[in-house]
């Protein structure tokens, strides 16, 4: 396997931060959801998530450092040399009489020698990260989800109602397998929420700015109003303005922890007519009656 280093692009004494940012910036380009049928894309976006597994872990990163285990996060057992079978005790060479099994070379070679071979040696497989693009009202309401692997596996994921941005979900034993019958490791997945053409997040409340027409506000009346469970009815009270505010309680974000839920707040935007009605200006025109908008900015008239 290549150097992660290489891999992700990063000096050797790249800061943590630095190999985080390389990385999302690489799965973001390589990821299988935005190359349907890219084999090369997938392969190297397999490339990065390994090596950004085995550099993001501090303690794999000093062992990788060190020489201790390779690329793929194997142990670099050293092995003997021919050397070390070139004499035998008391000095005798290479002989049947010399004590010598022939097949102890073999079995070192490749990692079978009697007490390897037999070991009960259990490793814990390598925890793995991605990141996972939902939309709005599914990280509001929450949703199960596909997540596509560099491998071509996939893993369902629950995302919780009320997830945020930047939240991380944990799916224990969907990491790499483990060694010798060890556990598997861990999944990470980095939440990501995608912005709303209406919809505005803040903490669990959800703000909307909404249009409504001269009409509805200056004698009130029934609208309709989007919320992330569906489309409400709302009065409009007499004399609104451009920068109402109502609110429609419990149509916000679910709380964490069975807390209640959060509210939404309606900003109304009074809106004329377009193309202009001429039968607004004439009545506009023959009105004419002056009031102050601009007082309270220490404004004149």
């Amino acid at each position: 396997m290549r150097d992660p280093y290489e891999v992700l692009g990063v000096r050797r004494d790249a800061s943590a931060d630095d190999i985080k940012k390389a990385y999302r910036q690489l799965a973001k380009k390589l990821h299988p959801d935005l190359n349907p049928g890219n084999a090369k894309a997938a392969a190297q976006f397999k490339d990065v998530s390994a090596a950004y597994d085995l550099l993001s872990d501090a303690d794999k990163r000093a062992r990788f450092d060190r020489g201790e285990i390779d690329a793929s996060g194997a142990e670099t057992r050293p092995r003997s040399s021919y050397r070390s079978y070139a004499e035998s005790p008391g000095g005798a060479k290479y002989g049947a009489g010399a004590g010598f099994d022939p097949g102890d070379i073999f079995e070192d070679l490749f990692g079978r020698s009697r007490g390897w071979g037999r070991s009960s040696i259990k490793t814990r497989g390598a925890d793995v990260s991605y990141e996972l693009t939902v939309d709005f009202i599914e990280a509001a309401n929450g949703a199960k989800k596909r997540l596509t692997l560099p491998d071509g596996r996939t893993l369902d994921v629950t995302i919780p109602a009320g997830a945020e941005d930047g939240q991380q979900l944990r799916l224990r034993g969907q990491g790499t397998a483990g060694l010798g019958g060890g556990p598997s490791g861990d999944a990470y997945i980095e939440i990501h929420v995608a912005d709303h053409p209406l919809f505005k997040r803040k903490d669990a409340d959800i703000h909307v700015e909404l249009p409504v027409t001269l009409t509805e506000a200056v004698l009130g009346g029934k609208i309709t109003v989007p919320t992330i469970d569906g489309p409400v009815t709302m009065t409009v009270p007499k004399g609104s303005n451009t920068g109402s505010t109502l609110r429609l309680r419990g149509k916000g974000v679910p709380a964490k922890k069975g807390g209640p839920r959060g509210d939404q707040y309606v900003h109304l935007q009074v809106v004329l007519p377009d193309p202009a009605d001429p039968a607004v200006e004439k009545f506009v025109g023959e009105w004419k009656r002056d009031y102050d908008v601009r007082g309270k900015l220490g404004l004149p008239k």
